[in-house]
């Protein structure tokens, strides 16, 4: 959480909470805004650059509108997904449909639908594409050539991609079907916060698109070096130097084309590094329990975080309005209602001493935060609220109701008798 977004939000936020209620994610407009001009800044260099958004990051359609305001693509990677990105006016060019696994519905909607760079996850899928269209895109998945990191892992363990000794074949096959116009992508890291890693994989992607030059003579109109820009989560953690990476992706480029003379554009498809900074999750704190330990109980759960219990060892900051250090401090759980162990936001975590109706406030949940929530126990999702520039709050996702959460329980009988 950004001190913007602190100075912004935080003067406002108990009359924010009793007007609206808690739990709630809250996303804050500017901060948005500002990151991603800063993102196009940094690539200002690169010719032809842009950025398709990762809708999976935040799918809600007046997030959606910010990136389209900035100029920003969408990739998806599901047929709601596209869904999403076309009620936004999406059009040729501006969607990457990036799935894996991906079904036959799929391509029907991702080519029948229009407005789509397809971007292939597996050699075995070319025969699958019901019609080649004229521009498509391979993932490539570098093996170990390239080192992932502990979210993604090894990238030769990894389900994504096809493999170095696939990726010539790939783009022949697709040729023979029809494909004219081609791109190349990989991702190998999540949350990297080093830009030289970033960088090194850049290059060697540019290596990778001139050797498709050289056997079969096709010339990648762009590189897509993915997303996986990382955003410091811990308060002593050091942030992405994005004008760094910019400046070098803009030099690699540069010696690519006085060796190659040709110049490939450059597009990412962060997701995190926009919105994650700029969302809070909001929750009050219910309970106080004392056992072997200390917990604090929030009306919020993971049903509407899911990342500390997904990954364990996910941090994710914690600041308490109105309490300081001086009140005392004490190491707690901060937990949620969910009949599952690891329902915690926070483990053994020293912050200030927290009473029943304070609230907290759990920091960068702009991505992957109400996106990879569920309805288990019953435990329903929060609403959505948007802090706008000026200052305003809006309410852009109702909060979900039992009727929401019975409503595939209704439908006319259907049974398939006996043979």
């Amino acid at each position: 959480m950004s001190r913007d977004f602190e100075a912004r939000l935080l003067p406002d936020l108990e009359r924010i909470a009793a007007h609206f209620g808690t739990p709630f994610h809250i996303y804050d407009e500017a901060g948005i805004l500002d990151t991603g001009e800063r993102l196009k800044l940094a690539f200002s260099r690169v010719k032809g650059f842009r950025e398709y958004f990762a809708v999976k990051a935040l799918p809600n359609p007046r997030i959606l509108q910010l990136m389209k305001v900035m100029g920003f693509g969408f990739d998806c990677a599901s047929i709601p997904e596209l869904m999403l990105a076309r009620g936004q006016g999406a059009r040729a060019g501006d969607i990457m449909f990036t799935s894996n696994n991906t079904s036959a519905a799929e391509f029907d909607e991702a080519i029948d639908g229009g407005g789509c760079i397809l971007n292939l996850d597996d050699i075995s899928l070319i025969d699958k594409v019901p019609e080649m269209p004229e521009l498509v895109c391979f993932r490539l998945n570098p093996g170990p050539e390239v080192a992932g990191n502990k979210i993604i892992g090894e990238p030769e363990k990894a389900k994504f991609g096809l493999t170095v000794d696939q990726y010539v074949d790939a783009y022949r096959t697709a040729r023979e079907r029809g494909a004219s116009r081609f791109g190349l992508h990989t991702m190998v890291v999540s949350n990297q916060r080093d830009y030289r890693h970033i960088l090194d994989t850049t290059r060697r992607m540019l290596l990778w698109a001139g050797k498709l030059d050289d056997v079969l003579g096709i010339q990648p109109e762009f590189i897509n070096i993915g997303g996986g820009f990382g955003i410091p989560y811990g308060p002593a953690e050091t942030p992405l130097d994005i004008a760094a990476l910019g400046e070098g992706v803009a030099d690699a480029v540069d010696q690519f084309a006085a060796r190659r003379g040709y110049r490939p554009k450059i597009y990412t498809e962060s997701g995190r590094y926009i919105t994650g900074p700029h969302g809070v999750l909001v929750t009050r704190a219910i309970n106080r329990k004392e056992t072997y330990r200390i917990y604090v109980g929030a009306d919020a759960c993971m049903s509407a975080l899911m990342r500390p219990g997904m990954y364990p060892d996910t941090y994710h900051h914690i600041s308490v309005p109105g309490r300081t250090p001086e009140d005392g401090v004490e190491c707690v759980d901060v937990t949620g209602s969910l009949c599952e162990n690891n329902d915690k936001f926070a483990v053994q975590r020293t912050l200030p001493r927290i009473e029943d109706g304070d609230l907290l406030v759990i920091h960068d949940t702009g991505a992957h935060g109400h996106s990879m929530g569920f309805t288990y126990n019953g435990r329903l999702r929060p609403k959505e609220l948007l802090l706008r520039s000026t200052g305003s709050v809006e309410v852009i996702r109702r909060a979900e109701t039992p009727d929401d959460y019975f409503a595939t329980l209704q439908f006319d009988p259907w049974i398939l008798s006996k043979a």
